[in-house]
């Protein structure tokens, strides 16, 4: 049984920086595609950034330049690293497993001066 269980969420300033883990469990994690993607009230779940097993990664738009994703196959963990955070960044970000299969429960990140 597949179980992604995301933390690191929380509230910071403008500006400044968090950093996401999902930690996976149930399944041999070098061999998929993992993502982040969000969800702000009222708008669509959109693509943050993704890493496939090989290590490429694509990222949405609106965060180009400013997060990065990597991932650890030794610790079955995908990280997200969240810089120069503005207030449009606030959404519930989910880890996802290879393009859908499978989603965490959410974590909240909000900012906020």
């Amino acid at each position: 049984q597949v179980q992604l269980v995301e933390s690191g969420g929380g509230l910071v300033q403008p500006g400044g920086s968090l950093r996401l883990s999902c930690a996976a469990s149930g399944i041999t994690f070098s061999r998929y595609a993992m993502g982040w993607y969000r969800q702000a009230p009222g708008k669509q779940r959109e693509l943050v950034a993704v890493i496939t097993s090989g290590g490429g990664t694509n990222y949405g738009d609106s965060v180009k330049g400013r997060f990065a994703i990597s991932r650890d196959n030794a610790k079955g963990t995908v990280y997200l690293q969240m810089n120069s955070l503005k207030p449009e960044d606030t959404a519930v970000y989910y880890c996802c497993l290879h393009y859908g299969l499978s989603w965490g429960q959410g974590t909240q990140v909000t900012v906020s001066s």
